[in-house]
């Protein structure tokens, strides 16, 4: 789901941490939804008060959500929550320190399920592997694993939602 609030000055505002003051209005994290949302004017009628839409909702939603993916999965690897690399990834998972993995969503789809090698773990494939490496300090990454616990949940329900407004598949078993 999506939270947005309106702002002092009649604006529609994404509240990615659903964290901001003021009544929220939700919306399912899928682009035809959000489209629908903006072209209808569901937020004006939501808020009962005629509020400002920009043009270009869905493009903030999705960098704000690709914006906050990064910054987490980045604040897992400095806290030592994450590793990244074929081999080091999959000692975290013969270990069962994983509570989700991360992959690159080009990388190659036999490569990515014989990492799982039948695992039964979160998946999510939301960012390229460019943008995954410069996460880890390389050149790029296809896998990564993220630590059980508060900030894996939090990568995976952000991952799924940028998927669902990016229109695109990032989550599975």
């Amino acid at each position: 789901m999506l939270r947005f609030v309106v702002s002092p000055d009649e604006a529609i505002v994404f509240d990615v941490a659903a964290t901001l003051p003021g009544r929220g209005h939700w919306l399912s994290a899928r682009v035809d939804v959000l489209d629908q949302a903006v072209k209808k004017n569901v937020f004006s009628r939501a808020a009962k008060q005629r509020v400002q839409v920009p043009p270009d909702l869905r493009r903030q939603v999705e960098t704000t959500l690709r914006r906050r993916l990064i910054d987490l999965l980045g604040l897992a690897r400095r806290g030592g929550g994450a590793i990244s690399g074929f081999e080091k990834a999959r000692e975290w998972l013969a270990a069962g320190k994983a509570g989700l993995v991360v992959q690159a969503a080009d990388g190659s789809v036999e490569e990515r399920a014989r990492f799982l090698g039948g695992r039964d773990l979160p998946v999510v494939a939301a960012l390229d592997a460019v943008t995954l490496g410069k996460i880890f300090g390389r050149d790029h990454t296809v896998h990564a694993v993220v630590a059980a616990g508060k900030l894996a949940r939090m990568i995976e329900v952000d991952a799924v939602r940028l998927a669902g407004v990016a229109g695109g598949e990032t989550s599975g078993q």
